[in-house]
């Protein structure tokens, strides 16, 4: 999409005095008119979810970190920023995801057979049994308990699911070459009902994505999210990384079903 074009008041009076106005505005008219349009969904956009979903599938383990601000819009319609850290580590079938917030100070943890959420402020945890991939966990926790993972599009870009939502795309295009913290990256941007999203893919032979940006459209606040990820592609960890032994001090609850 191109910028408009704006001319201040005080230049336009300007103009006039030199009576090029109608000129200007002759000749802003027919460079519209012949200026090529950008196509609406441009396939290279496209191309650079689908090149990146695949990439990501074919991590077997990784480490990202991704640093996150969230508008919450209040009654009176004004809007509070809040920020969050997750740290999430990745292994076949298994991850550990701790996120932290003023708000909040969880530990998600999958070891490939159960499933653990730890609130460690409140000192309370639930375990149930999982299924055995990852993707599979994702889905039961959100239909069954209203849980989300973080970060789970990580686990889905690349899958049936994901394809879905891209073939929702209204709009998309391919907005340059973009830095996020010092990594070459290409700038993107979709719409599909209801939202508009930005995402920065790193350039080269790794197309991970470096930054995403979210504004929801059915508020009129357009409240915004935006995530900005530091990737490890060779993690150092071991098993216990993934085992949950509850502090003697925690209650142990169950997860309320929908």
């Amino acid at each position: 999409m191109r910028k408009p074009f704006f001319i201040t008041s005080a230049l336009a009076v300007a103009l006039a005095t030199l009576g090029v106005v109608a000129y200007t505005q002759t000749t802003l008219q027919t460079a519209t008119q012949t200026a090529p349009e950008r196509p609406v969904i441009d396939p290279a956009a496209i191309a650079a979810l689908d090149r990146m979903g695949t990439y990501l599938r074919s991590l077997k383990s990784f480490q990202v970190q991704a640093d996150q601000t969230k508008d919450e819009v209040l009654e009176d319609g004004q809007i509070i920023e809040l920020s969050s850290r997750v740290d999430l580590l990745v292994a076949p079938n298994r991850f550990r995801a701790d996120l932290t917030s003023d708000r909040k100070d969880r530990l998600f943890l999958y070891d490939g057979q159960s499933f653990t959420l730890f609130a460690r402020r409140m000192d309370y945890y639930a375990t149930v049994p999982a299924p055995a991939t990852t993707a599979e966990l994702s889905d039961v926790l959100d239909k069954k308990y209203d849980i989300q993972i973080p970060l789970d599009d990580m686990f889905r870009w690349g899958t049936p699911r994901a394809r879905t939502t891209i073939a929702e795309i209204t709009a998309a295009g391919d907005y340059g070459p973009s830095a996020v913290n010092g990594t070459n990256c290409q700038h993107y941007a979709f719409r599909q009902e209801g939202l508009d999203w930005q995402i920065w893919i790193q350039n080269g032979e790794f197309p991970l994505p470096r930054k995403v940006s979210l504004t929801t459209l059915t508020d009129e606040s357009r409240p915004q999210f935006t995530a900005v990820y530091t990737w490890q592609l060779a993690p150092a960890f071991n098993e216990a990384a993934f085992t949950f032994t509850p502090p003697p001090t925690a209650t142990k609850i169950v997860f309320a079903a929908q």
